[in-house]
């Protein structure tokens, strides 16, 4: 069986690694090809290089007397997904989600000894609004215009959009704690519901196609039963203490 060999030209200079270079390397040996590996060492090697393929960027391979291209044309090669940079994905707040319910999981271990506690479900609500709390908070303005594209109560009070994230992380942090429960319950109960009824509306209602705003507005996340999800989630635990405070 012939050997299959591509030629892989890449940035390496002392200042300069280039990534998507040693990424392209990384795919093609898994793909079973042996690879001739070609630093440009210099900027004048590399604008050489570009100018002679007319290409405007590198890493650039090569497979037999075919150009195939840069790292994405090479995952395109090998039929894997390239994203175009608008696609919707619902992937960041599915990994909060997860990484919160495996949390919540470990929490329970420690505690009990073994993962099968009721107290999974409120850990994991807590947990998961405390890490988006957290995303909102790395960039309040990007969250807030966002925020302001579709939240009922934002949209007539402004400074709404500003407090929300502080107050998901107050809450999600207190309800973690186990402390301060009068004002985390309200508060979770106050910012679902709300936030609820502002998806229902925008989505349901008025069927506008919107990017969420809970992973902090730099993701494109689609607004919808995931968004609805989150805060029905959230104003159930807050009513769910309510509860039990008020019982005993």
């Amino acid at each position: 069986m012939p050997r299959k060999t591509a030629r892989l030209y890449r940035m390496v200079m002392p200042d300069h690694l280039c990534p998507f270079g040693l990424k392209s390397k990384s795919l093609l040996q898994r793909n079973g090809y042996t690879v001739e590996d070609h630093h440009l060492t210099t900027r004048e090697e590399t604008d050489a290089f570009k100018a002679e393929h007319d290409v405007k960027t590198t890493p650039q391979t090569f497979i037999g007397t075919e150009r195939i291209g840069g790292h994405d044309d090479l995952r395109r090669f090998f039929g894997q997904h390239v994203s175009d940079g608008d696609e919707k994905t619902y992937r960041p707040v599915l990994a909060i989600f997860i990484i919160s319910f495996l949390i919540a999981l470990a929490i329970a271990m420690t505690t009990y000894g073994t993962p099968l506690s009721w107290r999974v479900i409120p850990w994991f609500v807590a947990t998961a609004m405390t890490i988006l709390a957290l995303q909102k908070l790395q960039d309040v303005e990007q969250f807030s215009t966002m925020f302001l594209g579709y939240d009922l109560l934002a949209r007539r009070w402004v400074p709404y959009a500003y407090i929300y994230p502080y107050a998901e992380a107050v809450a999600g942090v207190l309800m973690l704690a186990g402390v301060a429960l009068w004002l985390a319950a309200p508060l979770a109960l106050f910012v679902g519901t709300i936030g609820a009824v502002s998806v229902i509306k925008a989505v349901y209602i008025d069927k506008r196609d919107l990017k969420c705003a809970c992973t902090g507005g730099n993701d494109n996340v689609p607004l919808g039963f995931i968004s609805l999800s989150e805060n029905i989630a959230m104003a159930g635990m807050g009513t769910w203490m309510l509860i039990r405070m008020i019982v005993g």
